[in-house]
């Protein structure tokens, strides 16, 4: 029978072999599908499994030809039926212990933990990549540690602690945040007569929580510790029982993995070039060094990021827990080096950290990193740093990890680190690297190769671009070769003489691409861009692009979006000139934009009238799908255009985005447009857009949970705006953090008058916003009827206008006020019709909102665990702080009420700590609830113990 892995490396196994010939792109739709198994999955949500926001054009046929593919297969292994296509997608219906993974999840069920945990080879769905695979491997590893414990917890009991001690301290090596593995690790030590090493591990474990996350050990632990401290006899063990002989279904031998020991890491490292030369002592130097950080540096294009490369591979095997890379774009043109946060976020992620425990600070993240490398043995190449301070808070505490590390700059001042620096090749290396690319050629003409090495400054990627060159064309001699690149030596030195070869073979529409191109602010471009860019139709844009990818001056990381090398871009804005070139874009972006979110949110059509219509077409979007993936895809872009770009439209430009950049929770790029938007208004003195940006930051600031700067900003715009919208915007906003902040009667004042100026500016819009918050503080003030009257009003205002995101509010809030009047039913249905009207727009902020309402009216507290755990995920996706606290705070009262006091201290803290960042009265209630509710539990469970 064909069998199914997902809980390792996803294949397909006949008998006792693998499968071949299926790619990884088809392995991962097929593994989507068994996940599902027995459910109709769509082509849409296929789509969206595979790439998320980022999907290509191209998204749907790749799904076709996936489907296609994976049939092929199961027909050629005799399982042609097992892949169906239903009226709404494709259901895939395996056979009862076809896939490992719905055997783990029976053979927990019924208790056979042995036997479920030996199904498993690595990380589930380990050689996978798709957008849904980080948090599906997430899921079940974490399956897989529960069954562990479970396991242990049973052989704990039948008095078998011995037969567990290294498995265990490998396992909470792996996990040293996790208080039950621990648990068991300290009973197991304790049972085996080793008292002081259990004390030690127990110890360990409350110093990295402190450490690391800033909390004491549960109730439990705590306990558990005391008693080991007083040798309490109720810890010693039961009399030893032999393992139960329960039957285990055979597994082939393709599939069944080693029982014990922690889950394989798996490597993040980029791919290693077989020809690779030369760097023998650094080799030598490299893999005998025994400091932990090692730095590389050297001159742009000198090798440093291959020699890394090279050497992680070479030591990978001495580094079993992981082996990391991440690129730190210090030197990367357009854009900005990677912080602290987002690398150890990075870092922690491929260490296999969920996302849901990756603290929001960057100390936080700090201590969790080095915690997690404590114990471990881990390589990580951080490459392309900017200096020394760039990559101090990534460095490890004390641990086997190495970490190299790749810098144009000398990092003289890193503590501890050896420094090794890279020059540009001998003579010899340089040979040896340019004939293995060009092949018998060169050994045939090496005076020839010894004048073009000297062309190209025996600078690495000089030698590659130029023997690539040579490479294919076959009538060429390497003489002929360094006659050219000789013809250009005064006007291009050392690696341009490369580049300038490269660009000699272009016609003369390609060369002036290309220099355009070395112009763009942003990372990468599409062929509408590149059209407005140079002022050409797009199909000849397009044309020009693929011409300048075939010759190897661009890179396609993704269908349909074009890139430089860094070191290309550089050399193209070394000889471009701006004729008008970057205006021209920045004027496509905005009117694609424009149309894009006129699309998008047609109901605010009318906020955008006052942007003139483009001088030629734009190219059309088709629907709101469409919209929304472009805009994901050129965000970036197009705030890099603005900030780099002529002073020109950029208040027409914020006035486009800000619905989109609001709704879809990019809250960072809209502080920095509108930031740049009101420092260049009032350098040309525009009043009127200066007045929007103050309003629109007054807002964005209110979004992140930064009430001080939001109510700062607000008084700004209403001490400037004459206009009545712009002022009733900004009351809005005094209104709302007013009203976070409890100060009711202040906040009814202030929406009472915004209220005023929408009705006086006949704003149907900005009434049905104003109302929904007026409601929240009328109810606050124990008007409920006065409040509903208020919300139905704002609610058909909404659907008059047409706008389905000013609805999913208003049903939100209309929610919140049935559940204050003990209406839970009815609150649940309101907030529930709410969460799906965000989903279906994308709103994943106000999407967490409404799911923390539907956790608040659950009045179940099992239900309100799971509701409020699904508003976290979505609340630490899109940094919304207020959400964040309000889940964290919802789940340490749901988790007290079901008895789980770890969770809910646990949950509690996390609240506190961010009502306390964000100022506000809740703060007070949680650390109430801290102090007295898990008192009153500590002090119920030791009444029961008696």
């Amino acid at each position: 029978m064909l069998r199914f892995t997902l809980l390792g490396p996803v294949q397909l196994v006949a008998g006792d072999a693998p499968v071949t010939g299926v790619a990884p792109r088809h392995r991962a739709v097929l593994a989507y599908l068994l996940l599902n198994a027995g459910r109709v999955i769509s082509i849409e949500r296929l789509i969206e499994a595979m790439w998320g926001h980022d999907r290509p054009d191209t998204a749907r046929s790749q799904i076709h030809a996936s489907i296609t593919a994976i049939r092929k297969v199961l027909r050629g292994a005799g399982a042609g039926g097992l892949l169906e296509t239903r009226a709404g997608g494709y259901v895939a219906q395996p056979e009862p212990g076809q896939v490992d993974a719905h055997a783990f999840t029976e053979r927990v069920a019924a208790g056979d933990l042995r036997a479920a945990l030996d199904l498993w080879r690595g990380e589930a769905l380990e050689d996978v990549h798709a957008h849904y695979v980080t948090g599906v491997r997430d899921l079940w590893n974490d399956r897989r540690l529960s069954a562990y414990e479970r396991l242990v917890e049973g052989e704990l009991a039948a008095g078998r602690h011995g037969d567990l001690l290294d498995e265990l301290a490998a396992q909470v090596s792996a996990n040293p945040l996790r208080e039950r593995l621990n648990g068991h690790l300290v009973l197991a030590l304790h049972r085996a007569g080793r008292q002081a090493d259990a004390l030690a591990a127990a110890r360990a474990y409350r110093t990295a929580l402190a450490e690391e996350q800033g909390l004491d050990p549960g109730h439990a632990f705590t306990e558990l510790e005391r008693a080991v401290l007083a040798d309490d006899p109720a810890l010693r063990p039961p009399a030893a029982t032999p393992p139960a002989a329960t039957p285990v279904a055979p597994a082939p031998p393709a599939v069944a993995p080693p029982a014990s020991g922690p889950p394989r890491r798996s490597t993040y490292l980029p791919y290693d070039i077989p020809d690779f030369s030369g760097r023998t002592a650094e080799l030598e130097r490299l893999v005998t060094e025994r400091s932990a950080v090692v730095t590389i540096d050297g001159m742009a294009g000198v090798g440093k990021t291959t020699l890394a490369v090279h050497v992680a591979h070479r030591l990978a095997e001495r580094y079993p827990d992981g082996r990391l890379f991440i690129d730190l774009q210090a030197h990367t043109a357009g854009r900005e080096p990677v912080d602290a946060a987002a690398a150890l976020e990075t870092l922690l992620r491929q260490l296999g950290v969920p996302a849901d425990r990756i603290p929001p600070t960057p100390a936080e993240r700090g201590a969790l990193w080095r915690a997690e490398l404590a114990g471990r043995r881990v390589l990580a190449v951080l490459d392309n740093a900017l200096d020394a301070d760039h990559v101090r808070p990534l460095l490890p505490g004390h641990s086997d990890t190495l970490v190299l590390i790749t810098s144009r700059r000398r990092l003289v001042d890193l503590d501890g680190a050896h420094a090794l620096s890279v020059d540009t090749l001998g003579e010899q290396d340089g040979a040896e690297l340019f004939e293995r690319i060009v092949g018998e050629r060169a050994s045939r003409e090496p005076g020839a190769v010894r004048e073009v090495l000297r062309l190209c400054g025996h600078l690495p990627l000089a030698i590659r671009l130029s023997a690539a060159r040579l490479q294919h064309r076959p009538r060429w001699s390497v003489s002929y070769l360094a006659d050219r690149l000789h013809d250009h030596r005064r006007l291009l030195n050392g690696v341009s003489a490369a580049f300038a070869l490269s660009y000699e073979q272009l016609d003369p529409a390609e060369q002036r691409m290309f220099r355009l191109l070395g112009l763009v602010p942003g990372r990468d471009i599409d062929p509408y861009g590149a059209a407005a860019l140079a002022g050409v139709p797009e199909e000849e844009a397009e044309e020009l692009l693929e011409g300048l990818l075939d010759a190897h001056m661009l890179l396609q990381l993704e269908p349909g979006r074009y890139t430089f090398h860094d070191l290309l871009r550089e050399h193209a804005r070394s000889i471009a000139e701006d004729d008008g070139a970057v205006l021209r874009l920045l004027t496509y972006y905005l009117h694609r934009a424009r149309a894009a979110i006129d699309r998008l949110y047609p109901h605010s059509v009318a906020q955008r009238e006052g942007i003139p219509q483009p001088a030629t077409p734009v190219a059309p979007v088709r629907d709101a799908a469409q919209a929304l993936a472009w805009l994901d895809a050129e965000r970036a872009n197009i705030i890099a255009t603005a900030v780099h770009g002529p002073e020109v439209c950029l208040g027409m430009l914020a006035l486009a985005m800000r619905p989109y950049l609001d709704r879809q929770a990019h809250h960072d790029d809209a502080l920095t447009l509108h930031t740049l938007t009101l420092r260049r208004s009032r350098k040309l003195g525009q009043r009127e857009v200066e007045e929007r940006a103050l309003t629109d930051l007054a807002w964005t600031y209110w979004r992140l949970g930064e009430y001080e700067r939001a109510e700062e900003h607000a008084r700004q715009a209403l001490d400037a705006c004459e206009r009545a919208g712009d002022r009733a915007r900004a009351l809005l906003t005094l209104g709302n953090v007013a009203l976070r902040r409890r100060q009711d009667a202040q906040a009814e004042r202030y929406l009472a008058q915004a209220l005023d100026l929408t009705r006086i500016g006949a704003d149907p819009w900005g009434e049905a916003h104003v109302l929904g918050i007026l409601a929240l503080a009328l109810d606050r003030a124990g008007r409920p009827e006065e409040a509903r009257r208020h919300l139905d009003l704002a609610l058909a205002l909404h659907r008059k206008v047409g706008n389905p995101a000013g609805e999913a509010l208003i049903l939100d809030h209309l929610g919140v006020v049935l559940r204050r009047q003990g209406d839970l039913a009815r609150a649940r249905a309101r907030h529930a019709q709410a969460a799906a009207l965000h989903r279906g727009l994308g709103s994943a902020g106000d999407e967490a909102s409404a799911l923390n309402g539907l956790a608040e009216a659950a009045g179940d507290p099992a239900r309100a665990v799971e509701e409020h755990t699904a508003a976290l995920a979505l609340a630490d996706l899109t940094r919304h702080r207020p959400e964040q606290a309000r889940a964290h705070d919802g789940l340490a009262r749901a988790h007290l009420a079901l008895g789980d006091e770890e969770r809910a201290r646990e949950h509690g803290r996390l609240a506190l700590r961010l009502y306390e960042e964000l100022g506000v009265p809740e703060a007070g209630e949680v650390r109430s609830f801290l102090e007295e509710s898990l008192r009153e539990r500590c002090l119920a469970v030791s009444s029961r113990a008696l």
